[in-house]
């Protein structure tokens, strides 16, 4: 759902800057055509009603140490509010998993991590992920290729 909140020169705001946070306000200024002080207001606007929620450096995962992704879907023992809750607590500590959705459909919830490899991933497998509260069932999928990457929003 659309925010009507934002305006065309906002949205033009926040695709450059989901291109490149670094922009200083003067370059963001005369890309999208504003003073650099109207610039600011309207940055500093969009940051407190929350449409930027932060700025971040995009690292190289291979390079560190992470070139492995494996998606894990997740089927809990019991679907109650109380183990969703554990199960979501314990999963946001670990390190190695990168994003933790809750789903509809035939499991409960979908994990990304990152590791260095199979076997990282077997040890992450044995220890961390085996840990985890009201786990039943896991399938893992392993990433052969990553083909598109990015947390870029269409404007």
């Amino acid at each position: 759902m659309e925010d009507e909140a934002i305006d065309a020169k906002d949205r033009q705001i926040l695709r450059c800057l989901q291109d490149d946070a670094r922009l200083s306000m003067v370059d963001l200024a005369t890309r999208v055509h504003l003073s650099a002080t109207a610039v600011a207001a309207r940055v500093r606007r969009l940051t407190e009603e929350g449409f930027i929620l932060g700025h971040h450096a995009r690292l190289d995962p291979a390079r560190l140490g992470r070139g492995l992704i494996v998606f894990v879907e997740v089927k809990l023992d019991r679907t109650s509010e109380d183990v969703f809750h554990a199960f979501g607590e314990a999963a946001k500590r670990l390190d190695d998993i990168t994003e933790c959705h809750m789903v509809a459909g035939g499991f409960d919830y979908l994990l990304k991590a990152r590791v260095a490899d199979m076997t990282a991933y077997r040890v992450f497998l044995a220890t961390a992920l085996s840990e985890l509260p009201g786990i039943r069932e896991t399938h893992t999928y392993a990433v052969m290729e990553e083909v598109k990457n990015t947390s870029a929003l269409p404007l």
